[in-house]
């Protein structure tokens, strides 16, 4: 018995066959056309192209895994969060999606906070208006484009868009539904408070399901497209975080990941909808029914190294730069790095304000630079574990994703600065895998998501944090710490 799980991203589209006991039998990506930035903040992509990619990441899944004629059980998909696509009464899109990274929407972040007042928005839908999310996107197009605004009929994000073309059904999840604004996290429903203030008929709103729910079935027109069985159950699945977090096991209150990508993310499950009064945690309903979770980001995480090195030192390689700086000690002899390249999203919610070292010295070698550099990316992941002590929110085990947790050194400074052990897996198949566990659970494999990752998830190695390194950057964060404010006096 197969199951399939499908991540459609920025970059491209990931597809991944797992069997009945959560094993990786094949795989297969398509990339993206680069997203189109005709003005600086603008991010845009064609839904067509996803489409596109997704059928034939389908179809290499399939013919990867060692019995192509083993059928599909069920499948889910995962995707890049907060995009708008834009459909008229046919189905037909209407313009390219405005994708997570679109920034152009601060005056309508402006617009809806003064309207529905920042208290009232963040007990309303759990989360302050940012030009990420999906309803400042539509409020955009409805000030600039409201020949194209009149036509809508249906919203969708990106990875429900390419469900709606593989079921010919409307469908989102709750995970992803909370990351357009317009869903009540609490209450797991579509907020009509919201969405008749910012004049969003509730009818262009697909129907919610919980992540492993089965909510559509595949058309005989997909199946000739991909390869599937027409009639194939899938689930709802969940955008992103929500499937990764599912890839990882972070599923009950006190698991938490901390996950270094481009950009760096730390997720932890709660029992209950935990809102920051100051909306610097995103508060989404968890991809396991019943569940809540809470995310803080940092947006040049990952970025931050591949920017070091792309700047520096093109001519070496990852490896050798982190050999250098494995030979520094602890805290970078006072060398500190602010990882803002972008912005800051957690705590600050600060778009402004921008990177830079400090404490340069002569003493300081390359090696110096690119731990800092590591050191800089888990002080800002500290930033969102300290808000969690504030706002009373358990962490028992923490485990690392992403780039962050395949080098020996950056695992060894995480754990040094969160002061907790970590942990990480054999394999860390990202939110597909995820997806695909979340299929296994709709078809009734598994009775839920924690016999799924029982099952499927294996913990390679756990780290202990070395009492000297505890020492070293309990000094260090505090310094750490008083960089944000000094350069948001610069702006």
């Amino acid at each position: 018995m197969w199951f399939l799980g499908m991540d459609v991203g920025t970059g491209g589209t990931r597809a991944v066959v797992v069997n009945e006991v959560g094993k990786l039998v094949g795989a297969a990506s398509s990339e993206h056309k680069p997203f189109r930035a005709e003005h600086p903040g603008w991010a845009e992509q064609d839904p067509e192209d996803w489409w596109r990619a997704a059928q034939a990441a389908i179809r290499g899944a399939l013919a990867s895994a060692p019995d192509p004629r083993q059928p599909v059980a069920a499948l889910a998909l995962t995707g890049q969060m907060h995009g708008a696509v834009m459909l008229d009464e046919a189905g037909a899109v209407l313009r390219p999606a405005l994708i997570w990274c679109d920034t152009r929407t601060q005056p309508q972040c402006d617009w809806l906070t003064e309207t529905i007042g920042y208290e009232r928005l963040i007990e309303l839908v759990a989360n302050p208006a940012l030009p990420n999310f999906t309803l400042t996107k539509l409020l955009w197009v409805k000030e600039h484009e409201p020949e194209i605004f009149a036509k809508i009929r249906h919203i969708m994000c990106p990875k429900d868009y390419v469900r709606y073309r593989l079921t010919g059904e409307f469908a989102i999840d709750v995970q992803e539904a909370s990351g357009t604004l317009l869903l009540d996290v609490a209450h797991r429903c579509w907020s009509r408070e919201v969405a008749e203030a910012a004049g969003i008929p509730m009818s262009w709103l697909p129907k919610v399901y919980e992540s492993p729910e089965i909510c559509a079935r595949i058309s005989d027109e997909a199946a000739g497209l991909t390869g599937l069985k027409a009639g194939t159950p899938v689930a709802a699945g969940a955008g992103d975080q929500g499937a990764g977090a599912v890839g990882m096991g972070i599923l009950q209150p006190g698991s938490v990941s901390a996950t270094i990508g481009t950009s760096g993310v730390v997720f932890a499950a709660t029992a209950k909808p935990t809102k920051d009064p100051k909306g610097r945690l995103h508060t989404f309903c968890h991809a396991v029914p019943g569940l809540w979770h809470v995310m803080g980001v940092t947006q040049g995480a990952g970025l931050s190294l591949n920017w070091l090195r792309g700047t520096f030192f093109a001519d070496t390689s990852y490896r050798t730069l982190d050999e250098a700086a494995t030979k520094v000690p602890a805290g970078s002899e006072g060398l500190l790095w602010a990882p803002y390249l972008l912005g800051e999203r957690t705590p600050h919610l600060d778009p402004e304000v921008r990177a830079a070292f400090a404490g340069i010295g002569v003493q300081h070698t390359a090696g110096h630079f690119v731990r800092a550099v590591q050191e800089g990316v888990a002080y800002s992941l500290e930033d969102t574990f300290s808000l969690f002590r504030e706002l009373k929110i358990p962490v028992s085990a923490i485990r690392l994703g992403g780039g962050g947790a395949r080098g020996a050194l950056w695992r060894r400074i995480q754990a040094g600065v969160y002061g907790l052990p970590v942990e990480v897996l054999t394999a860390e198949e990202g939110g597909a895998f995820g997806c695909a566990l979340l299929a296994g659970v709709g078809a009734k494999h598994w009775k839920n998501l924690d016999e799924a990752c029982g099952q499927a998830i294996e913990v390679a190695e756990r780290i202990v944090p070395d009492p000297a390194d505890l020492a070293a950057y309990k000094a260090g964060y505090a310094r750490w710490r008083k960089l944000y404010p000094a350069l948001r006096g610069l702006e």
